[in-house]
């Protein structure tokens, strides 16, 4: 599988201000309160786009905002709400918090997703005109859209991988059995990102093949390049196994054969099960005893071996019919559930509060909502103080500090907003 990754940052827009206004008309006294509310922010959607294949077009842009909601008006008119921004990928496009690496998203169905929800308009002043608050000088502002870093990942799953260590001849390979072009020298990790090829076998029979980057003892630990091989490894149905049989570097074949198993069965246990096929390379550069002798450690493990030479092109005219054959008689590849489930805000506590106390001595209260209606008060006007005070005692807020031992004149800090309690 060749993992094709892009890592953007996201932000849904914010609602709409509620406005703070009063009718005025000739001949209409004492008109009122006729704030309208603000609109909705725009929500953040990824949908499908069957005409992408890639994720080329996000290393480029990468910040996307959706358009803020229209604040109200006087005479009752609310804000527009924003359109929301369509975010086009390729099916089967995984979207993921790139703090957490859970999965919030999975884009592969026709239907939109909504990633990341703008938020909701504010409440004009019309809204908290009471019989005894008949002139309210305060509205409720618009919420925040949400904001993340997320990581998109397109997940291209090769049916056969090809894996060993690094210079075994691996990219050679695959550039002979497809029409994969991967750049090819003698050195170590030329290969720095998978390559893909398709490889024909028939008129209507092929298979997709992925060179995977050169493994190193210790990748299962993050050593090298660790988990990003090992991740790409981990979804392909057959595994080719290429080692370099003549030892032309002083390296042992076995050992590294054994090597790279090693680190597979730490990486994941189910993984060291995948079905090998063994390619022993560079053969034409091999005594036939050594051939022989490594031909007698692999299929003592039960596995089958295939000398091949990827110079001289040895065996590989037979490889793709071989492979074909044995994928045949494989069950098709795990399909893994996203591990992340967002939480239903609609299940969430809208007044939920934390008060911690900070090393100056201060009481801070953690609570988003109530520091929107500070945001929207006016602390020098009476009737909007009060409303805030009021807001206080409902959720329970003086209450809880009662509890925790507030002193009159303790200091009270909400957000950015102190002020001293007092009884």
């Amino acid at each position: 599988m060749f993992i094709d990754t892009a890592k953007i940052k996201i932000k849904a827009g914010d609602g709409g201000n509620g406005s703070v206004s009063f009718h005025r008309e000739k001949y209409v006294a004492a008109g009122g309160p006729d704030g309208g509310d603000g609109g909705r922010g725009g929500n953040i959607v990824f949908a499908v786009d069957t005409n992408l294949s890639t994720l080329m077009d996000f290393r480029y842009k990468r910040k996307y905002c959706a358009p803020n909601g229209e604040d109200g008006r006087a005479c009752r008119c609310n804000g527009k709400s924003a359109q929301d921004l369509v975010i086009r990928v390729p099916r089967g496009t995984i979207v993921r918090d790139a703090e957490t690496n859970l999965v919030i998203a999975d884009i592969s169905g026709d239907e939109p997703v909504v990633v990341a929800r703008g938020g909701r308009g504010g409440w004009g002043n019309t809204h908290f005109a009471t019989p005894t608050r008949q002139i309210p000088k305060f509205a409720k502002p618009g919420g925040k859209g949400e904001e993340m870093d997320v990581r998109l990942e397109l997940k291209l799953i090769a049916d056969v991988g090809l894996i060993g260590f690094p210079n075994v001849g691996k990219s050679t390979i695959i550039s002979v059995i497809s029409a994969a072009k991967p750049k090819i020298a003698n050195y170590h990790f030329t290969t720095l990102s998978p390559v893909l090829g398709v490889v024909s076998v028939g008129p209507e029979a092929s298979f997709v093949a992925a060179d995977i980057p050169g493994l190193i003892e210790g990748a299962a630990d993050g050593v090298g390049l660790g988990h990003d091989f090992l991740r790409h490894v981990d979804r392909c149905r057959l595994l080719l196994h290429v080692v370099d049989v003549s030892g032309c570097e002083g390296r042992d074949p076995k050992d590294d054969f054994e090597k790279i198993n090693t680190e597979l069965e730490n990486f994941s246990a189910e993984l060291a099960e995948r079905p090998q096929i063994v390619l022993g390379n560079k053969c034409d550069i091999a005594s036939p005893e050594q051939v022989d002798e490594f031909r007698s450690f692999i299929e003592e493990k039960g596995l089958v071996f295939l000398p091949v030479s990827a110079a001289t092109r040895q065996g590989l005219e037979a490889l793709p019919g071989i492979v074909y054959e044995r994928l045949q008689k494989l069950p098709p590849v795990t399909v893994y559930e996203p591990e992340y489930v967002r939480p239903d805000p609609a299940q969430e506590d809208p007044r939920a509060f934390e008060i911690t106390r900070a090393d100056d001595g201060a009481y801070e209260i953690d609570a988003p909502w109530l520091e929107s209606i500070l945001e929207g008060s006016d602390v020098s006007d009476y009737e909007s103080l009060q409303y805030f005070q009021r807001q206080l005692h409902e959720s329970g807020i003086i209450e809880k500090l009662v509890e925790m031992g507030v002193q009159e004149d303790d200091t009270i800090r909400i957000g950015e907003f102190e002020f001293d309690y007092v009884f």
